[in-house]
C-alpha cells in the first residue's frame, strides 16, 4: 500500500472505532429511558454468547479419536465450578482456557 492508502486506512479504522463508541450515547442519552427491547437484549445476549462459545469450542471434538474429549470435559467442569463459585464470566472463561491449554500442552 502507498502512504496515502495507509493513512486513509488508519483514518477509517479510527473513524469506525469512534462512531461505534459514541453512537450508543447519542442514540440512548442519559436522561431518556432505555427501550424495552434493548433491556431485553441486555438480559439474554450474555447467556446466548456464552452458549455460542461453548458450541463453537466443542464442534470439532471427537470422542472416537485422540484424547477422546477428556481435556475439553475437564475444562468444562472447571468453567462450571468457577462460575458457580465466583459468578464472574471472564474468570470462568479464562480459567477454562488456561486449564485446556495446560492439559493439551503438558498432559495429552
Amino acid at each position: 500500500m502507498t502512504l496515502a492508502q495507509q493513512i486513509i486506512t488508519v483514518a477509517m479504522v479510527v473513524l469506525g472505532t469512534a462512531v461505534t463508541r459514541f453512537l450508543p450515547f447519542l442514540i440512548f442519552p442519559a436522561g431518556k429511558q432505555t427501550p424495552k427491547y434493548m433491556q431485553y437484549l441486555g438480559k439474554v445476549l450474555p447467556a446466548a454468547v456464552f452458549g455460542l462459545l461453548v458450541i463453537y469450542c466443542l464442534k470439532d471434538v471427537s470422542v472416537f479419536t485422540g484424547s477422546r474429549g477428556i481435556p475439553e470435559l475437564i475444562s468444562i467442569i472447571l468453567v462450571i465450578l468457577l462460575h458457580v463459585w465466583k459468578r464472574q464470566m471472564l474468570l470462568s472463561i479464562a480459567g477454562g482456557t488456561v486449564c485446556y491449554m495446560l492439559l493439551v500442552q503438558l498432559v495429552f
